[in-house]
């Protein structure tokens, strides 16, 4: 199945650059057909390019997208982790009777300063190196070299420095002179400890994106959004406001530098424990610029995070379980039970009988696949929250065990630690319990910084799932209660109880459970719809495309194409309305591109829309033409019309029986003596007659899989459709289109003799809707 996307002529560059083999037509014209057969060639290499890269980017985005913007993110605040590492001591003599964060200080020795420089140096070499190459001012196989290596550089360096201050006797750290003894260990090392973790998983993850991109999974280019690259700019600024405002203040104020590092953390983060407060006016003066400057960043910075991760990881996502629940149905087609299982607890009714034409089995899968849809975007919900919620716990529950250690001096218990993780969590911030340790303060910065994203991110969760529930149950009692709508509190009590009852029913019908649960003797408990005949169903199809159309003429437009008919012109009117719907229709599709959720079009609109883009002929005999000729994908096209000049053409739609494609698809394979799979078929199970079924709507082709969205996937053909057809105009070849004013007036006429079977019934329809039009 074909899906080509329409492009765009340029007939003025064409036209000067004169390229390729020129064909003359009998009216003098001439025609590039060389150019435009390459240009077709192109036009479809690229759309299936595009579609393969979108699938691979679902599969490799972490690589391709989440790992760089991690780094880029994370990249800024491991050095300043180095910083506060590098401008502080890392050792503290514990006088008798003393604490650790009231020690004297001990000065390290030179080459410590001087390892701790070069790491902070590599460091930002790398960093630097990185947001070259993200704006492509450096070379992917230059920069990410140096990226990987300087930042597994700086990490290795740090790790080296620790382990040689806290092993070697020399440095009052081991032994007799231990650090619960008279010495202790500063802030400054901890950060160390934090900024060499980061880089090590900084560096890391490069590799893995640099692995992507050698197998050719991806590109070797990153192509950062500019609300990605918006992130990596807060928070750089972030951390910069934050150390030079705890430098500002560590002057005014007294305080020790890292000190000042925590209390502007706790500040800006808006958790106020209240352990540090300015003293003095000038420190007063400054809280006011600083902290309202502080709150915006991190305000930005929450915004960029909730719009790149609850949008772009919502995209790739829903992409990813639709495609599994999309594979699971088509090899889950239970013809028994006339069933398609779409995961363990959701299944559909689909009808496989052998009188259903393509059209309604076209209908059956996009039926499915819209259960597919919902299934997926309820299970990408539930998974989103798993996951923040997931994160969030692992922050309250291992961050309180790590204060706990911390804090041993002030013999905090793990549901104290719980209570203080808690609190802070929250921004509540009562102040009752605080971090006193060098240890407990870094973490603290750490920790806090980590909970900013991971509680935005949770909330958004929650909003789509436990809040819009609470919203919705809100909702639901206000109208039986203390809001009644227009209908009154006992006719809404009854409507609510009714849906209530409703959904508890067709919940416990569509519930099917796996395994022996599901196979009881009813087979299922889905209940089946009714199909109609296959020329019924088409007739209402036609019926259902008709009364689109009329409602883009009048009257007169009626009158006038019965008059245009009778003198011969009939093709020339159809030719100009199908080119007025056309652009009405652009116009309509156009408003729901910026429609939130996305719009989802029905099966009628889908149907209609197919229509109205054509089924195209023989490319050879429009010549000049280079839109594609395919926009509409063969699996999913419609049968012309009887008024159309497609009805001589053999039919792609209509009551053509399973038992004679079974018939031509055995002949086709013949040579094979047996039956080869579909491709879709992935396991090994009995061949049926689902194996001769080209799927269409639930295919991996399907416009309902691809990377845009349905208003743009159909505005981008009715586009290309209409301009081909005004480029068709300008060249002089006419044909019949896909509608025409026939199936208007046949529509017409249906109408006026229903109004006349019944007059009664039409008059009272009259006056109610004459009364309407004149309320104000």
């Amino acid at each position: 199945m074909s899906a080509i996307d329409p492009g765009v002529e340029d007939t003025v560059k064409e036209r000067s650059t004169g390229r390729g083999s020129e064909s003359k037509h009998g009216d003098g014209r001439t025609h590039d057909i060389e150019a435009d057969a390459y240009d077709r060639d192109d036009e479809r290499e690229e759309e299936k390019e595009e579609e393969e890269e979108y699938k691979e980017s679902s599969r490799w985005w972490f690589a391709s997208t989440a790992c760089p913007l991690l780094a880029g993110t994370f990249g800024p605040i491991a050095n300043g982790f180095s910083i506060c590492a590098l401008v502080n001591e890392w050792r503290v003599y514990i006088p008798p009777e003393g604490t650790e964060e009231h020690g004297i200080k001990i000065m390290d020795p030179p080459w410590l300063l001087a390892v701790n420089a070069i790491s902070l140096a590599c460091a930002l070499v790398g960093n630097g190196s990185l947001l070259l190459n993200m704006s492509r001012r450096l070379k992917f196989t230059i920069a990410q070299p140096i990226t990987i290596v300087g930042f597994l550089l700086a990490g290795i360096l740090l790790i080296v420095d620790m382990a040689v201050i806290t092993s070697s006797p020399t440095y009052f750290l081991t032994g007799k002179n231990a650090p619960d003894a008279h010495h202790a260990l500063t802030s400054a090392y901890y950060y160390a400890i934090f900024a060499a973790v980061f880089y090590i998983i900084i560096g890391s993850l490069m590799g893995l994106t640099v692995y992507g991109a050698l197998k050719g999974y991806y590109e070797r280019d990153f192509r950062l959004t500019p609300s990605q690259r918006t992130l990596m700019l807060q928070t750089m600024s972030f951390m910069a406001y934050l150390l030079l405002g705890a430098l500002v203040f560590s002057k005014v104020e007294g305080w020790n530098y890292l000190d000042a590092v925590y209390w502007a953390d706790v500040t800006l983060l808006t958790v106020g424990l209240g352990d540090y407060s300015p003293s003095t006016n000038v420190g007063r003066g400054l809280l006011f610029p600083f902290a309202l400057g502080g709150i915006l960043i991190v305000g930005l910075v929450i915004g960029s995070i909730r719009s790149l991760v609850l949008e772009r990881g919502k995209e790739k996502l829903s992409a990813r379980i639709t495609e599994k629940h999309r594979s699971k149905a088509v090899h889950n087609v239970d013809e028994r039970k006339q069933t398609v299982r779409i995961s363990w607890f959701a299944a559909a009714d689909f009808s496989t009988e052998p009188a259903l034409s393509p059209a309604q089995r076209r209908e059956e899968e996009f039926n499915v696949m819209r259960k597919v849809q919902a299934t997926a975007e309820n299970e990408r919900r539930w998974a989103a929250l798993g996951t923040s919620s997931l994160f969030a716990l692992i922050l309250w529950f291992v961050g309180a065990a790590i204060f706990m250690v911390c804090e041993k001096n002030q013999e905090w218990t793990y549901f104290q630690s719980l209570y203080f993780a808690y609190v802070c969590l929250l921004t509540i911030g009562y102040g009752d319990y605080e971090p006193m340790s060098n240890s407990g303060r870094a973490f603290f910065v750490v920790w806090s910084i980590l909970a900013v994203p991971s509680l935005t991110i949770l909330i958004s969760d929650m909003g789509d799932t436990v809040v819009k529930w609470v919203s919705d149950l809100t909702v639901l009692v206000g109208s039986i209660t203390v809001l009644p709508g227009e209908q009154g509190f006992r006719a809404g009590t009854k409507s609510v109880l009714q849906n209530m009852l409703a959904n508890i029913k067709e919940s416990l019908q569509n519930f099917t459970p796996p395994g022996l649960l599901g196979d009881r003797p009813g087979g299922h408990g889905i209940k089946h719809e009714k199909r109609i005949d296959s020329s019924e169903h088409e007739r209402h199809m036609m019926d259902r495309v008709a009364d689109r159309l009329t409602s883009h003429v009048e009257k007169e437009e009626l009158q006038e194409a019965k008059q245009a008919e009778r003198q011969g012109d009939d093709l020339e009117a159809d030719i100009h309305f199908y080119h007025y719907v056309l652009a009405r229709e652009c116009r309509n599709v156009q408003k729901d591109l910026s429609a939130t959720p996305p719009k989802q079009y029905t099966w009628q609109d889908w149907e209609y829309f197919l229509k109205l883009m054509g089924n195209e002929d023989d490319p050879k005999d429009y010549p000049g033409q280079k839109q594609p000729d395919i926009l509409v994908p063969e699996a999913l096209r419609m049968a012309p019309s009887s008024g159309s000049a497609g009805s001589d053409q053999t039919m792609t739609d209509g009551a053509v029986d399973r038992e004679t494609e079974m018939k031509e698809w055995k002949q086709a394979h013949e040579k094979h003596k047996k039956f080869r799979p579909h491709p879709d078929r992935k396991n090994k199970r009995q061949l049926t007659t689902m194996d001769v079924l080209d799927w269409s709507w639930l295919s991996d082709k399907s416009p309902l899989m691809g990377s845009r969205s349905e208003p743009e996937w159909i505005l981008e053909r009715l586009s290309a459709a209409l301009e081909r057809e005004l480029n068709r105009q300008r060249k002089g070849f006419k044909r019949q289109p896909p509608i025409s004013m026939s199936e208007v007036r046949r529509r017409k006429a249906s109408a006026d003799r229903k109004d006349q079977e019944d007059p009664i019934a039409n008059k009272e329809a009259h006056e109610l809707d004459k009364a309407a039009k004149s309320k104000p």
